[in-house]
């Protein structure tokens, strides 16, 4: 009778056991029940396995969360799920599940600061980006400044126009930080390859510099020599004379024209009114620019003129570029 109890009991054990061990496969070969594109799925700070199990559960993408839950304890990874947003694609299973939301590799979302922006532009596209914490919306420039630790700083210029990636729930400040950063590096960087004889005293003024030749042409292989133009100009004691100075001292007034009293206005930017580099940056400056202020092309040139597509033409005296003016700009009429 007892040779039979435990013949009985281990049938029961043996029976128990194999119906254990086909569902653990089932389930870690069953994948989850997603759409054909997959998801986007965003973890809460401090979620568990269970939370996370019965929030699957509920959505109907996880059919047995009691083995999701089980499973993560088993592997002692039930408390160590980090919190963010996740891509899951069709196919995964829960243990491949539970290997992403432990690893921390979150979706990246992308902002692109652009070459020649303003820190107006720049925000407005921080407060635009449904991704970011926004901290900032509130606050004056001068109060975002104070809150990156740079309070005497003017904010134009500072930050590096790249594309940036970052998770969701990055902050507004913390992406700042970021751009502030990287600006402070690639400008030093540049200021350490300067040529010799620069007419500018520190890296801040190379900052002011680039930040014109930025604004007055797209075409990558003129930088240098714009840049050249307005080093001998200060060199000789010239003021500048460019237009993006007078339409960044005219902030929002600006409507797309330049009249002459635009030209003749006492702004602290007007390079028309005022010799020498105007008193920050009025955009940010890519890497071209940067050294192209500090590596101007040589050359005799003092005056260029926009050719109408995208170009500009240089001259050596004003005889010459009254000349190009009259051809580019004036349809060939005195």
């Amino acid at each position: 009778m007892l040779h039979r109890s435990i013949g009985i009991l281990l049938l029961l054990v043996s029976f128990t056991a194999a119906w254990v061990w086909m569902a653990y496969r089932d389930y870690v070969q069953t994948p989850l029940n997603l759409p054909e594109s997959g998801v986007t799925y965003l973890v809460a700070p401090g979620a568990s396995a269970a939370a996370v199990a019965n929030d699957l559960a509920q959505r109907g993408w996880l059919t047995h969360p009691d083995w999701f839950r089980w499973y993560a304890r088993w592997h002692d990874q039930a408390q160590r799920i980090r919190a963010g947003e996740y891509r899951l694609n069709p196919g995964i299973t829960p243990p491949g599940l539970l290997a992403i939301l432990v690893s921390g590799q979150t979706v990246d979302h992308s902002l692109t600061l652009v070459e020649g922006w303003n820190f107006r532009q720049v925000r407005a596209a921080l407060d635009g980006h449904d991704a970011l914490e926004h901290t900032l919306r509130d606050l004056s420039d001068a109060e975002v400044m104070a809150k990156l630790g740079r309070p005497e700083e003017h904010p134009e210029g500072r930050f590096f126009p790249d594309t940036y990636l970052f998770p969701r729930g990055t902050s507004d400040l913390e992406f700042l930080r970021r751009a502030y950063d990287r600006m402070a590096d690639e400008l030093q960087a540049a200021w350490e390859q300067r040529s010799a004889e620069l007419p500018l005293t520190d890296p801040y003024q190379a900052l002011i510099l680039a930040s014109v030749v930025e604004k007055e042409t797209a075409v990558p292989e003129e930088r240098p020599a714009i840049a050249g133009v307005f080093v001998r100009r200060l060199q000789r004691g010239m003021k500048l004379q460019t237009d993006p100075t007078v339409i960044y001292g005219m902030g929002e007034r600006y409507d797309g024209n330049i009249r002459r009293s635009d030209l003749q206005e006492d702004t602290p930017y007007n390079t028309y009114v005022h010799a020498g580099l105007p008193p920050t940056p009025i955009c940010m400056p890519g890497r071209a620019a940067l050294l192209a202020a500090v590596q101007p092309a040589p050359g005799k040139s003092l005056y260029f003129v926009a050719r109408g597509d995208g170009s500009h033409a240089f001259s050596d005296t004003l005889e010459l570029h009254n000349a190009a003016v009259r051809r580019y700009q004036l349809g060939g009429k005195r």
